[in-house]
């Protein structure tokens, strides 16, 4: 198991590309172009997508009184540490408009480092794996489509396992196409 230490330097070379998943989410403006901006901006700063889900349509948690949300998960590859990566995401969501506001609130762009490796590390700034990854369907859904067999560092289990086990059941639907996107409005929470 990789382990970065408790400080904010490097614990490798500066040369040695690290695999990580992300959450991208978005619930403001023109969520779909959002996720794609946001992935744009990473790849123009040298971080490499190597693999994309399909995107969600995805009920809000914590705070019902919002927009539902689109989401997407993505594995990249980058030398950045892990403390590089969430600097670089948080500029990232800043630039798109993100805003300090309510925990589970509205916002333009959300970044969220779910895994690093097999790193396991709890900072006050950044813990990996993702302390809720485990709860959240609308991580959990896109995350097994990329990576179904991905062991998580802490439990032991697979993604496809975390997801049979979570006990979240909001609403999660793909979206197929980008047209399919923009015309699509969210899901009757009744035909749940």
């Amino acid at each position: 198991m990789r382990s970065y230490g408790s400080s904010k330097g490097s614990g490798s070379s500066l040369s040695e590309k690290r695999r990580y998943y992300l959450s991208l989410g978005s619930n403001l403006g023109n969520p779909a172009q959002n996720l794609v901006r946001a992935a744009r901006s990473l790849e123009c700063r040298g971080v490499r997508i190597k693999k994309k889900s399909s995107i969600y349509r995805t009920e809000p948690v914590g705070r019902i009184d919002q927009p539902w949300f689109t989401n997407q998960v993505i594995a990249v590859e980058t030398v950045l540490t892990p403390w590089e990566l969430l600097r670089l995401a948080k500029s990232i969501e800043a630039e798109m408009g993100r805003r300090p506001g309510p925990r589970h609130g509205p916002r333009p762009l959300d970044i969220d480092i779910l895994l690093a490796d097999r790193a396991v590390l709890k900072t006050p700034d950044l813990e990996i794996p993702h302390p809720r990854l485990s709860e959240r369907h609308f991580i959990l859904v896109p995350f097994a489509e990329i990576a179904p067999r991905l062991i998580h560092p802490l439990f032991r289990k697979t993604i496809r396992r975390l997801l049979g086990e979570c006990p979240d059941r909001s609403a999660v639907v793909r979206l197929r196409s980008q047209a399919r996107l923009t015309a699509a409005g969210a899901p009757n929470r009744k035909s749940r």
